[in-house]
């Protein structure tokens, strides 16, 4: 039997309509072939969610974002097919979050610990993630005023970083270089003097060495001269000092001797300090002494006579 070319046409414009049926509702999130239960959930924003996103847990994909119907109250509803093969517990948490920098969004299914699981049909929980830019968009901020910070920075170092510092820059690490090239040929003629008299250094650390070791042994003769040098000067500070008291304490009692003698009018200068009438014969002796010496000076003759040719004395 042969087909007529309508016949084929018809056909072949059939499967074409199927075809683009069936592609138009897998792109929509419809799958025909499979068998899929239904979950909504409702949001405040949904921020770039669309249909035929996928519905993840853990990363692994059960099923996509079938349909978003904007509801009267301004919330979305947003309907998930799910691979009947899963079974979702009622408590889980349907959470928008962002897949990649560039906007792309998912659904995450974060599994309730509940032993009751949803029906076809139920209404999940629902939960928006912050948004990967509004995340970053902080740390972006801070970014950027570290880099004008850092701008900033290096544009004071370059006006800085003149010519003429630069100059003087490499002048004091010449300045530097010439520092220790002296000190280390400084360094070096140290250690020549030091090789050179070394062996004098080493008779000096012997002998140093010597002296050190006869006085470690002799140590206790050391300080028994020590002692003895000590009991010898205090012996002789103690005597000399009781000598001096001694001798004080003996003058002293020979002067109020003295004292008590004068007081109570024995002795000649006790007579002459309190004896008046000694004092006045005393004083007209000396008064007459006087007249007598200068009136012998005025006549001499009076007293004194010479003869030449051995005369007589009258």
């Amino acid at each position: 039997m042969k087909i007529s070319n309508e016949t084929k046409v018809g056909a072949l414009t059939s499967v074409a309509i199927v075809t683009l049926i069936l592609g138009y509702s897998f792109l929509k999130g419809n799958d025909v072939f499979s068998n899929e239960n239904e979950f909504y959930a409702q949001y405040d924003r949904v921020d770039g969610l669309a249909s035929s996103k996928p519905v993840l847990i853990n990363g692994y994909q059960i099923g996509r974002v079938s349909d978003l119907t904007l509801l009267p109250t301004g919330k979305i509803l947003v309907q998930f097919k799910i691979d009947s093969e899963y079974s979702i517990p009622k408590n889980t948490i349907a959470r928008i979050e962002s897949t990649d920098l560039l906007g792309g969004k998912a659904v995450v299914f974060e599994l309730g610990d509940s032993n009751n699981f949803a029906s076809d049909g139920d209404t999940l929980n629902s939960h928006v993630q912050t948004d990967l830019m509004d995340q970053v968009e902080p740390v972006q901020k801070k970014a950027e005023q570290i880099i004008a910070r850092m701008d900033s920075i290096l544009t004071s170092v370059n006006n800085t970083l003149n010519p003429e510092f630069q100059k003087n820059f490499d002048r004091s690490f010449a300045s530097i270089a010439r520092t220790l090239e002296t000190l280390e040929k400084t360094t070096k003629t140290v250690d020549g003097l030091v090789i050179d008299q070394s062996s004098k250094i080493s008779g000096i650390m012997s002998n140093f060495e010597s002296i050190t070791a006869n006085f470690k042994n002799n140590n206790s003769k050391i300080n028994s001269i020590m002692n003895n040098l000590d009991k010898v000067s205090d012996d002789v500070a103690k005597a000399n000092f009781t000598q001096t008291i001694a001798e004080a304490n003996k003058a002293i009692v020979e002067l109020q001797t003295v004292l008590n003698k004068v007081n109570s009018g024995n002795g000649t200068l006790s007579q002459l300090i309190n004896d008046e009438k000694m004092y006045n014969n005393l004083n007209n002796a000396a008064e007459n002494l006087d007249k007598l010496m200068i009136d012998l000076k005025s006549n001499p003759k009076r007293y004194v006579s010479f003869s030449v040719f051995g005369g007589k004395k009258n």
